[in-house]
Order: C-alpha cells, then sequence, then structure tokens
C-alpha cells in the first residue's frame, strides 16, 4: 500500500476535525486558544490519531465513529509535549521546527495551554452524541485516562526524569520508562480504535500486542534517531537525550542491538497481525515506518 499517501488523507481529516473541535483563536481568552493551537497545528505527524483510525477500520469500524476519540488523543499528546519541553523539564528551544510554545507564549501560557488541551480532551470523549455507543466510550474514556496518568505516560516521565544523569539504570527500568511515557498513550490509541470499531475478544488481544510492541519500538527509533539523526531532520537539537544524561536504548545496549530490539518489535506487532485480513494492511505499513523514520 502506499502509506505515504494514506498518512496524508489521515492526517488532513484529523486536521479538519481538531479544526472543528478546538476554540477558535479569537474565543476569549484568544492568548490561551491561540497557544493551544499554536502547538496543535506545529506540523505533528499524528502518529496516535492515525493509528487510533486504523485499527478501528481494521476490525471492520467506521473511522467516523472514532474520530473524537482520535483528536481528543491528538490534544493529550500535544499538551505532554508542550509540558516536556519546558523549562522545568526538557528545556527544549524547538518542536517540530519551531519555537516551543513557551518560548513564543511564556512559561505560565504554556503550562495553562497544556492543562487546557488535557481538559478539552476529555470535555470531547464525554460529549453526547461525538460518536460511538456510550458503552464504548466510556470504555474508552477509561484506557485514555489511565494512559495519560501517573499508571501512564506520567508516571513514566517522573521515572524518566529520575533516571538523568544515573548510571546505575537498568533495563527494567527503562523498560518501564519507555512503555509509559511513550508506549502508554500508543497502546490506548490502537485498544480505542478496537473498542470503537467493535473489535472481538481475539481481536483486542491481538492489537493489544501489536501496540505494545511498536509503542516500545518507536521509542527505541527515538532514541536512535537522537543519535544519528540531525537537528533539521529531527526538528529539535540532535543529541540532546546523550547531553542530559538521559536513559535510553543505544546508552544501555549500544546502537547495533539498539537496532536489532527495534526491528525485533515490529517483527513481533506483524505476527500479530497474522489474524487480519487487508484491513489492516495500513497497521503493518506503519509498524515498519516507525523504525525506519528520520523524525
Amino acid at each position: 500500500m502506499d502509506l505515504k499517501e494514506y498518512l496524508k488523507q489521515k492526517c488532513q481529516l484529523v486536521d479538519q476535525a481538531l479544526e472543528r473541535f478546538l476554540p477558535a483563536a479569537s474565543e476569549l481568552p484568544s492568548s490561551l486558544h491561540g497557544s493551544m493551537r499554536y502547538s496543535v497545528f506545529a506540523g505533528g505527524k499524528r502518529v496516535r490519531p492515525v493509528l487510533m483510525l486504523a485499527a478501528c477500520e481494521a476490525v471492520g469500524g467506521s473511522p467516523d465513529a472514532v474520530m473524537p476519540a482520535a483528536c481528543a488523543m491528538e490534544m493529550i499528546h500535544t499538551y505532554s509535549l508542550i509540558h516536556d519541553d519546558l523549562p522545568a523539564m526538557d528545556n527544549d528551544d524547538f518542536r517540530r521546527g519551531n519555537p516551543t510554545n513557551h518560548k513564543v507564549y511564556g512559561e505560565a501560557t504554556a503550562i495553562l495551554a497544556g492543562d487546557a488541551l488535557l481538559t478539552e480532551a476529555f470535555i470531547l470523549l464525554s460529549t453526547e452524541g461525538q460518536g460511538g455507543d456510550p458503552a464504548a466510550r466510556l470504555r474508552v474514556i477509561q484506557e485514555i485516562a489511565v494512559a495519560a496518568g501517573s499508571r501512564g505516560m506520567v508516571g513514566g516521565q517522573v521515572v524518566d526524569m529520575e533516571s538523568e544523569g544515573r548510571h546505575d539504570v537498568d533495563m527494567a527500568t527503562l523498560s518501564y520508562i519507555h512503555t509509559h511515557k511513550t508506549g502508554a498513550l500508543i497502546r490506548a490509541s490502537v485498544r480505542s480504535g478496537a473498542i470503537m470499531g467493535g473489535a472481538s475478544e481475539e481481536q483486542f488481544k491481538a492489537l493489544t500486542r501489536y501496540a505494545d510492541a511498536i509503542g516500545l519500538a518507536f521509542q527505541i527509533a527515538d532514541d536512535i534517531l537522537d543519535v544519528e539523526g540531525t537537528t533539521e531532520e529531527l526538528g529539535k537539537d540532535a543529541g540532546s537525550d546523550q547531553a542530559r544524561g538521559k536513559a535510553t536504548y543505544p546508552a544501555l545496549m549500544g546502537l547495533e542491538a539498539s537496532k536489532t530490539r527495534a526491528q525485533e518489535l515490529v517483527q513481533i506487532a506483524l505476527d500479530a497481525l497474522a489474524i487480519f485480513d487487508d484491513r489492516a494492511e495500513p497497521l503493518r505499513a506503519i509498524a515498519s515506518y516507525i523504525v525506519k523514520r528520520k523524525s
């Protein structure tokens, strides 16, 4: 399949929906809403919402029903990036080739923009008539809330920060960081798409195995890109992980072993999709793309 065209089409649909769901920049307080939209429309790849749409399609569901949840996931992901870039966290000046949110709007507004995006996501998820069976939407709200909280992304972020500069980080700790900080939202994206699409129990379990594998592969690929990529390709400072003494797969396993592990995880993901027909082809292509991407 033509993955590039598929991603382009899905990204356009997600962007159109986000345009509808987000408050207008002119709506008061305009500085806050402008800040929210600045980061949401800063050129992201929309990996998480696309995965949600693709998982829904793989089990025969309608992507229209899952679009609000897909947009909510992108809002949560964007909030996490805004906060991740703050001086108290990673202190980054650029994101996706643009100045980070706090560099444009100031730290206080950036913090509040992240808070607002997180809240807006759950407003969207819980709004009646925004697609999907109410029972399925309730499951998705629970799925995404757990993935975003202290048992998921936020917990992974804390352990990541606590591990900076330490030389005693073991593989179990590194795996926890990666599967929570990055993997949790990817897992929730795929599982939410499956839920909204009406997946059987067998399909749901298979898609969970797929999601766990690509979630870890995605972060390992990020670790590798930080070593091998350029600032222009990444849209942020290359080599920043090493400069901060972050726990990464290349730092613990070496670069070549990290590449091997990423490829092993892609194969695990592909094997998990063996029960699906051609409707899962986008998920197969995305698994391979994750470790081949340059940004």
